[in-house]
């Protein structure tokens, strides 16, 4: 240890004989410039005084006083009356040495205190320049034309390609054809001054193919505050995706569990019956043909409680017109048992042409969710309404089809409703996932509505109401 400070210290004795020495050369240098021109003699005051500004500016603060007394020695020496003596006879000699001794060391404050701030700057430059090029999300910049002029590491990785390739092209040519608008889009809003949240959307490698991303969009002002580009952030989500989306299958798979005990109810009364029925028809011939006949009925109420089923669990890849009311009317049928063991009320109310585009299989489980934690939250007895009809957005007034599933039940505490569509926040304690609300608040996003929840659980009156609103046409960007 102690030989790295004996290294220390000879080093900044080495660095300070440079520092001071240079001091001495830059008044040496300047006295030499004005012995040589009659005119320059005239003007040592303007000459020692760039010495000092040029010690100041690169040799440091310490130096540059130095560099003053040396300075004003040497004013005093050659250039006050009488010459070479040290001596001044005047006032305004005196005067004049004291002001230049006052202006130098000012001065050589003022030049320090610049090269600073310069240094800071350069240094936070090269912070946040080293920041860009070793984030992991892709970081890049355009003009309000939209063509590129930055690329970190970053983004080759991630689009696929280079730095030269990408600075100079369009931004559209990192997103597909059918986002292009998308992309005109966001270009409106930066450049009228605005700024685009965080949202997911799709982009395109130079490959090809498509990944998810979480894109970022801010303003880039110049010094007068006028928009000269774009900052663009992208961040990979595929492997979030990926675990969302195995979340979702798994609580639809759960979902599709809880349904068993009610499907075995309800199938295992028509399947009694068309054993009755064959029974019958084997025995008496005579009417043989209307027992096969309700027999067929019956096989196809299984049928139809098979194919319900089946939506839960079977994925659609592209929408389609559904209908709201009829999927609640499916719901619950399936879940008729278990409403009738509690002896709940159910109240139906639709209204309208009801139809809209979206994926059954989702609203299926959407509704069910919803259903299922309605009947648990119930005492025997309770009340269940649920209104389908047409309706407008809460947000923009889009015309859509509203849903509502109310119930009378125990109600959900002020503190808890803030975190209901939380995943993993579950108030069922053992028997409950706290994924349900979680899913079904994706499965509304992904179909470009809305979800509201009000709840009381406390006063005389207490229940909860969901009210969800689904747009008419399914916009493409959303579905990503």
């Amino acid at each position: 240890m102690s030989g790295i400070l004996k290294n220390w210290i000879a080093y900044h004795r080495q660095s300070a004989w440079v520092q001071y020495g240079g001091a001495a050369i830059s008044v040496w240098v300047a006295i030499s410039l004005s012995t040589f021109s009659p005119i320059l003699h005239r003007h040592l005051f303007a000459i020692l005084l760039a010495a000092v500004l040029f010690t100041a500016r690169f040799l440091g603060f310490g130096p540059a006083v130095f560099c003053s007394l040396v300075a004003t020695a040497s004013l005093d020496f050659f250039n006050v009356s009488p010459y070479l003596s040290f001596s001044i006879r005047s006032g305004a000699d005196a005067e004049r040495v004291a002001s230049f001794l006052l202006i130098s060391v000012f001065a050589s404050s003022m030049a320090r205190q610049r090269t600073l701030a310069e240094s800071r700057a350069e240094r936070s430059t090269r912070e946040m320049a080293a920041v860009v090029e070793n984030s992991p999300d892709a970081i890049y910049g355009t003009r309000p034309d939209g063509t590129i002029t930055s690329w970190n590491r970053a983004a080759e990785e991630l689009y696929g390609y280079t730095a030269d390739e990408a600075v100079g092209s369009s931004i559209n040519l990192l997103a597909p054809p059918e986002r292009h608008d998308e992309v005109e889009r966001n270009r409106e809003v930066i450049n009228g001054g605005g700024r685009v949240p965080s949202y997911r959307t799709e982009r395109m490698r130079k490959d090809g193919s498509r990944w998810p991303v979480l894109l970022s969009i801010s303003p880039l002002r110049n010094a007068r505050n006028v928009i000269v580009g774009a900052s663009f952030i992208a961040r990979d989500i595929s492997a979030q995706k990926q675990s969302e989306e195995a979340i979702r299958r798994s609580e639809k798979l759960a979902t599709a569990g809880r349904l068993a005990a009610s499907i075995a109810h309800e199938i295992n009364n028509p399947l009694e019956a068309v054993i009755n029925l064959l029974y019958l028809a084997r025995h008496d011939s005579a009417n043989t043909v209307d027992y096969l006949a309700q027999a067929e009925q019956e096989v196809g109420r299984v049928a139809q409680l098979a194919q319900q089923t089946l939506g839960f669990v079977r994925d659609a890849h592209s929408p389609s017109v559904m209908d709201p009311a009829k999927i609640m009317d499916e719901i619950l049928q399936l879940y008729s048992r278990k409403l009738q063991s509690k002896r709940i009320h159910v109240t139906r109310r639709y209204r309208g042409n009801t139809k809209t585009d979206g994926f059954a299989g989702e609203v299926r489980q959407l509704l069910a969710n919803l259903l299922v934690n309605a009947v648990d939250a119930m005492r025997e007895g309770g009340a269940l309404q649920v209104r389908v009809t047409n309706g407008r957005d809460w947000i923009d007034g889009r015309p859509g089809v509203r849903i509502v599933v109310a119930d009378n039940g125990s109600g959900i505490s002020r503190n808890h409703l803030r975190q209901v569509f939380e995943p993993f926040y579950t108030t069922k304690k053992d028997s409950g996932t706290g994924l349900g609300l979680w899913v079904s608040q994706g499965i509304v996003q992904k179909h470009g509505g809305s979800i509201r929840v009000r709840s009381r659980a406390d006063g005389p009156a207490t229940g909860t109401v969901f009210s969800i609103f689904l747009p008419l046409q399914l916009e493409v960007s959303r579905v990503a």
